[in-house]
């Protein structure tokens, strides 16, 4: 037996004795993502904040580290970054409708970049299969990024918790396949 035969028997293994669990985690994630596609003004607000405490959180911790760094550049490097994550999570807290507007704009923008490296990739990957599926992501990507440029700054009130929905409703499905397909040994 080769060893990644033996590392994938392991993962197997462990896979199959943690099938219930992947499926309640399906379940539950499939239904808090039809719970964000329902209510998306809530669901956008609720993602708003998450961002925001997250950037607050890092910031403490890299400004508490900022501190045991040696030398002017480092030390004033991490001091900037965390001050100014600091401040961005204080505005998504205390703004959050300028927020959701904020971070749709910036989630558009990472939507248009992905298309054109993936439409990219693409084409310098064309004569091998699957880069029409590539391609068919990259459109999807621009698509995606000019739509919600054209309806911003109202699209901002529900377009992160739709995608937060959407995002949950394929995990917890992919979840629940999996756990469906692998048989637990008995």
């Amino acid at each position: 037996m080769n060893p990644t035969s033996v590392i994938d028997t392991l993962f197997h293994g462990r896979l199959r004795s943690a099938t219930r669990s992947l499926l309640w985690l399906g379940i539950a994630m499939t239904a808090l993502g039809v719970v964000a596609l329902v209510f998306p003004v809530v669901s956008t607000l609720a993602a708003t904040l998450f961002v925001g405490w997250l950037l607050l959180l890092f910031g403490g911790f890299t400004l508490a580290g900022s501190f045991s760094l040696h030398g002017a550049g480092p030390f004033f490097g991490a001091l900037l970054l965390a001050l100014l994550s600091i401040a961005a999570g204080v505005f998504l807290l205390f703004n959050p409708r300028a927020g959701e507007i904020a971070l749709t704009l910036m989630v558009g923008a990472i939507f248009m970049v992905q298309g054109a490296y993936e439409m990219a990739f693409a084409f310098e990957m064309r004569p091998l299969a699957g880069w029409v599926a590539v391609l068919l992501s990259a459109i999807t990507s621009i698509v995606m990024a000019a739509l919600i440029v054209a309806g911003w700054p109202g699209i901002s009130l529900i377009v992160l918790g739709i995608l937060v929905g959407v995002n949950f409703i394929s995990t917890g499905l992919g979840y629940i396949v999996v756990s469906r397909a692998m048989k637990p040994l008995t």
